[in-house]
């Protein structure tokens, strides 16, 4: 058995230490499996196995990298994987194919000597193969650490991407290992400068920062910080929302406020779109009534009943007796966000299609449009993710959004406002949904939104706000905000 660096262990019961693999490789290569074969996220299953195995130190953080790592790259180390084999990576055996992944990513991206890295992935091979595959393994992975040598690990030769001057998207897709549509995508939503966009890819490749929520009327963001250091972790106050804390490391269920639900995980950016629209000010008399028609899993959901009930907005805005109504269509669902409101009067979770809302029209106050989308601004925390998703799934969403932005500007009072917000930069889910709902409907004035979150830089000219990984640290939420005029 050996440690992530490739130097030998003791093996459990006095075998050879090349009988039996390091737990750290065994659980990457396990969840690679559970992701290929039953389509398991990654970001949920490695926590749970590295929980269940107990890994902790290094081999905790060698599982991850090598986890995410090989997720994120897939198509980059089948790409380099399939210049050094005879046949197709698509036609490998996939137990055989994913451990050829993880010990191509050992050999490009990380420090694991070249030696270590062939020799503990044969080991891997034999472990969970059988010796039938030991000697291509080896053979496959040497070229590649000869490859790897000899151009000393430059992506680009290796894979022999286009030019940049001759074919940017196609280089960038090569080199930061994103299927080329993606490329397109982010290129479009930057105006396509491709700077920027080659930042924004990067981006994804970054170890995303936990991000915690203190709602106001549960805990001050200076008391969550006390148990963070409390518990001997390293914390600092958000950069934008005032309710946010990002940890440095560690496990945020082990915080007491996490643990009995006065805190919660939550992206920096989500919690900013929920503040804009609670922020933002109607005309006319209020009726107290806020919506959020897509509200699962009920974060969002919770941070407005608590800015709304907690006198921190609610008050300022002269709100009457507030109430939140939760709508999430599937029961699964729905069950989360009736335990995110849990204990939080006047907020309800309602199982309903917020296409078809059980509210009378002109009524509500404010409506939270969380849409279904693609997912594209959430690329760093799914590493899997960019590779499941298809061109196509933009253009199907797209009639769902539109639907559900007519339905809250139906649901909204005259004066009221509307938020619809993505967790994606595409055009297609993002600006050209509210455009064309604007374009076919009298009384709807579109708001600048830059102007509910004083003090964020980086928004571009409005009147919509587009965060990124790359420029403000959250996910690549996009938010805009309507109100219905009389």
């Amino acid at each position: 058995m050996t440690s992530p660096t490739g130097r030998p262990r003791p093996s459990a019961g006095g075998g050879s230490p090349a009988a039996r693999v390091d737990d750290a490789r065994m659980l990457a290569w396990e969840v690679l499996r559970a992701v290929d074969e039953r389509g398991a996220y990654a970001n949920l299953l490695l926590p749970s196995l590295l929980a269940q195995r107990r890994l902790t130190g290094r081999d905790r953080g060698f599982a991850t990298e090598l986890t995410y790592g090989a997720l994120r790259a897939q198509g980059l180390l089948d790409g380099l994987l399939d210049t050094v084999t005879s046949r197709p990576v698509a036609t490998v055996d996939p137990g055989l194919r994913d451990a050829l992944r993880l010990g191509t990513y050992q050999l490009l991206r990380t420090r694991v000597p070249a030696r270590a890295a062939v020799g503990t992935t044969v080991d891997l091979v034999r472990a969970t193969a059988g010796e039938r595959p030991v000697r291509f393994a080896n053979a496959v992975l040497r070229r590649v650490a000869d490859r790897v040598a000899e151009t000393g690990g430059d992506i680009a030769t290796m894979l022999s991407a286009p030019a940049f001057d001759r074919d940017p998207f196609g280089h960038l897709a090569v080199v930061t290992a994103h299927p080329r549509w993606i490329v397109e995508v982010f290129a479009d939503a930057l105006d396509g400068d491709l700077d920027e966009t080659r930042a924004a890819l990067q981006a994804d490749d970054t170890r995303p920062a936990v991000h915690l929520v203190a709602p106001p009327d549960q805990l001050s963001r200076d008391e969550l910080l006390a148990e963070v250091h409390e518990a001997g972790l390293a914390g600092e106050p958000g950069r934008y929302s005032p309710f946010a804390v990002v940890l440095a490391g560690g496990d945020p269920g082990a915080l007491p406020a996490v643990a009995a639900h006065r805190a919660a995980v939550q992206d920096e950016g989500s919690q900013l779109v929920a503040l804009a629209l609670a922020r933002t000010p109607t005309v006319g008399p209020d009726s107290g009534v806020t919506v959020d028609l897509c509200a699962g899993p009920g974060g969002k959901a919770a941070l407005l009943a608590a800015l709304l009930t907690s006198g921190q907005v609610g008050e300022t805005l002269g709100l009457p007796e507030p109430a939140l109504l939760a709508f999430e269509p599937r029961a699964s669902r729905a069950g989360l966000v009736a335990a995110a409101l849990a204990g939080r009067p006047g907020a309800f979770a309602v199982r309903a299609d917020g296409r078809y809302p059980p509210l009378p029209a002109g009524r509500v106050d404010r409506v939270l449009v969380d849409a279904p989308c693609t997912g594209l601004g959430a690329l760093r925390r799914r590493p899997e993710a960019r590779w499941r998703k298809l061109a196509s799934d933009a253009t199907a969403l797209a009639r769902l959004q539109r639907q559900l932005l007519v339905s809250a500007l139906d649901l909204v009072r005259p004066g009221g406002v509307v938020a619809y917000v993505t967790c994606s930069p595409h055009p297609a889910e993002s600006v050209e949904v509210v455009a064309s709902v604007v374009e076919q409907r009298d009384a709807v004035t579109l708001l600048d939104a830059r102007q509910s979150l004083p003090g964020v830089p980086a928004l571009g000219e409005g009147p919509f706000v587009q965060l990124w990984p790359h420029r403000h640290g959250t996910d690549a939420m996009f938010l805009a905000l309507l109100r219905r005029d009389s």
